[in-house]
């Protein structure tokens, strides 16, 4: 059973809440007020008769006086506060952190289970569990829901938002929320639970987890030194992925607060300014109990719920295990629209008769969550030898309480056999030095040399990075991949091998860096702290970013592209097959292949400029083009430098210039702020890059890419 918290402490919040003095308690009671006095103060506890009398005088019953473990039900009841709008006139469209990411189930299982891996509790040693739950509600059941987060209070304030939807982006998506609900009368609820971590923790103003993510904006405040999460954005996936702006919690803490642990609730809306009645709110609102300490009791702070309440939200958690469950009220999924159809031909399999647009398939939902999963998390899902998985997850899918999908646990063999298989190899101690044998898996340390801080130059030290390489398997998707990840083992980076020699057999690598080379590999702690500054608020990539700028050097970037330069030369060497010595075998394959060759040009006076030989182009997952180009070197002492330019192929009028968001030297170059150097004597080289998908005018699915060589700076 919980524990309860401590008499004194307990009994003045509930007189509080009450708007009562001790004096009119005592008064009730027919006792003195320095009786009362003495319990608040803990000086002293009221005896059994008198326990009864206290929770008449509260309006309980005496279990709640006894036990504790949450407030009574009289006084100030539970109720949505809306912030006020600015005395100064200022309007806010809505939360602009819900921007960084789109309404994307797999962005936001994404970024969830990446801040319960940091959150985990690492003194047990076990995994940080995560399940997801689409649960869509129809019928009587919507509207008991709708009645228990008091949907008659908020109706109001998204009435006010729907007549200006058309001037606003969250106001058309509020509205067009609003509309589903009502209109082919069903509501997705999509809940993430996690157990075995830390919860939020802390007071509901101060400093602590809970402030951080129930009340603040851009503010991280993780538990651990290998955190995945640095900008305090990915919290923000939770409310764009809301059709209504709104998400529910429940908290188990890991430290109590106030005494207690377990049902800890709250809720936060996200709407745009609106007015009301006459009066203009500035955007969010939060449901709660009110704070008899804030001006008018108005303000709505966090409250220990029953467990009956707890049900009636759909938050009810499995055990007293800490975590924390965070409960999307209209959920949708507008990337799914961009999904196959047969995707959305599955919903009506059960017969309800629901039309469906696409946005809240909830069998389309489940699917993407489990693809997301075990893209994103297969290391972290990976144990072998004495190192666990640092995660466990799980989805499941259910209609007003009815299994529509059986919870279906997330197993990265499944998806990823070759890296698996790879990343246990390593923690089972059974690498290679080079494969010779189906099945293996070859080790090599790649250097890493990070910069010293605050624009000095030299190195502060090397760190020896782990690239492991294995055969391919069909299962693992695009083959010659290389994914690297550091201390919570999320994938971070995913990339192609350019210049790779001829025939060599498919095969598939993983690069660990910082904590997941090993805690006491030489400056994991340095590696560590360096990528995760050059990491984007997606966390899908390394390379140029302000911290890394502000806290190294402008040139800091350079360090990440010499060590991709160094792991696609390491992985070319181990998957290069053995010369022959002049066999049939060669002579054979040399007549099968005929390369056409143009005749030698005539060596002009002129000035010789490198030229494109070769551009392979693919869409990547975040809808960035990702090039891998081959640059022709003719001979000469020395070659100009040359920036490669990427613009868009259109019918008339200028192409537009997009920008790159990684620009990475794989063979007979560097990359120097964009331009590249060729090496001296280098008669090819080789480059890669990404687009920036912010620079895209359009969705990249229907342009065409044209990739140009110009000398100097390229403008």
């Amino acid at each position: 059973m919980e524990t309860g918290e401590e008499f004194g402490p307990w009994l003045a919040r509930q007189l509080r809440l009450a708007g009562k003095t001790q004096a009119e308690l005592a008064e009730e009671l027919g006792l003195t007020r320095a009786a009362v006095s003495a319990w608040i103060t803990k000086r002293s506890v009221p005896r059994p008769t008198v326990m009864e009398e206290i929770a008449k005088a509260l309006g309980t019953d005496i279990g709640t006086v006894h036990t504790r473990t949450t407030d009574t039900q009289a006084g100030l009841p539970v109720t949505w506060y809306h912030r006020p709008g600015y005395p100064d006139g200022g309007r806010d469209g809505g939360n602009a952190a819900a921007f960084a990411f789109d309404a994307d189930v797999q962005v936001l299982a994404r970024e969830t289970c990446q801040n319960s891996l940091d959150e985990r509790l690492t003194e047990n040693g076990r995994p940080v569990r995560v399940r997801y739950t689409i649960h869509e509600l129809i019928g009587e059941a919507l509207e008991a829901f709708r009645k228990a987060v008091l949907w008659d209070d908020l109706h109001p304030h998204y009435t006010a938002v729907s007549e200006s939807a058309s001037h606003q982006k969250v106001g058309r998506v509020v509205d067009a929320g609003v509309r589903d609900m009502f209109e082919k009368g069903r509501l997705v609820l999509l809940r993430i639970d996690d157990y075995n971590a830390s919860g939020l923790t802390g007071d509901d103003y101060d400093d602590g987890k809970f402030a951080a993510v129930v009340r603040r904006q851009l503010e991280s405040l993780k538990s651990g030194r290998g955190a995945g999460g640095s900008f305090g954005l990915g919290k923000a996936t939770l409310w764009a992925t809301s059709a209504l702006g709104m998400v529910l919690i429940n908290s188990t803490l890991s430290v109590p607060h106030e005494g207690r642990t377990e049902r800890r609730l709250i809720g936060r809306l996200e709407l745009p300014w609106r007015s009301v009645d006459g009066e203009s709110y500035a955007g969010p609102a939060w449901l709660g109990r009110p704070d008899p300490d804030s001006p008018g009791a108005q303000v709505a702070r966090s409250w220990w719920a029953d467990e009956e309440t707890v049900e009636r939200l759909y938050l009810t958690r499995d055990n007293d295990e800490p975590g924390t469950s965070f409960l999307i009220v209209g959920a949708h999924d507008v990337a799914s629209l961009d999904q196959s159809a047969p995707d959305r031909d599955v919903d009506d399999e059960d017969g309800d008769g629901i039309d469906d647009d696409g946005t809240r398939d909830i069998r389309a939902m489940h699917r993407r969550l489990v693809e997301a999963l075990e893209r994103d998390f297969w290391a972290a899902m990976t144990g072998g030898g004495s190192r666990l998985p640092l995660l466990e997850t799980s989805v499941r899918t259910l209609r007003n309480g009815q299994v529509v999908l059986e919870e279906e646990k997330v197993d990265p063999i499944r998806s990823q056999p070759s890296r698996t298989r790879a990343l246990r190899s390593f923690y089972e101690g059974t690498t290679v030095d080079r494969l010779t044998e189906a099945g293996q898996v070859a080790l090599r340390h790649v250097p890493f040399k990070l910069p010293l801080t605050g624009g000095r130059r030299g190195t502060l030290g090397t760190h020896p990075a782990v690239l492991l390489v294995t055969e391919a398997e069909d299962e693992d998707g695009v083959p010659n991949q290389v994914h690297s990840l550091r201390g919570n083992r999320m994938t971070i980076k995913k990339s192609g091998v350019a210049g790779l020699p001829l025939g060599v057999n498919s095969f598939q690598a993983v690069l660990l860096t910082g904590h997941a080379a090993g805690e006491t590999v030489p400056f994991a702690e340095e590696a560590e702290e360096f990528l995760r500054a050059a990491e984007p608020p997606e966390h899908d990539r390394w390379g140029q970013t302000e911290e890394l700028t502000l806290r190294w050097s402008h040139t800091a970037h350079h360090r990440i592209a010499r060590l991709t330069t160094e792991v696609n030369s390491a992985v070319k060497e181990l998957v290069a097959k053995p010369k022959r010595a002049g066999g049939e075998g060669g002579a054979k394959l040399r007549k099968a292949l005929t390369v056409a060759r143009k005749a030698a040009p005539r060596r002009g006076t002129g000035t010789t400029l490198p030229e494109l030989d070769g551009l392979n182009a693919s869409i990547g997952e975040a809808g960035e083009w990702r090039i891998t180009a081959e640059v022709k070197l003719p001979r000469a002492d020395e070659l100009p430098a040359m920036t490669p330019v990427v613009l868009l192929d259109v019918r008339s009028g200028g192409r537009p210039r997009l920008d790159w968001a990684e620009l990475v030297a794989v063979e007979g170059c560097e990359v120097e702020d964009g331009v590249l150097r060729f090496s001296p004597g280098a008669r090819r080289a080789v480059f890669s890059g990404a687009t920036d998908v912010t620079s895209h005018p359009v969705r990249t699915a229907l342009t065409r890419l044209v990739l140009e060589l110009r000398t100097g700076k390229g403008e």
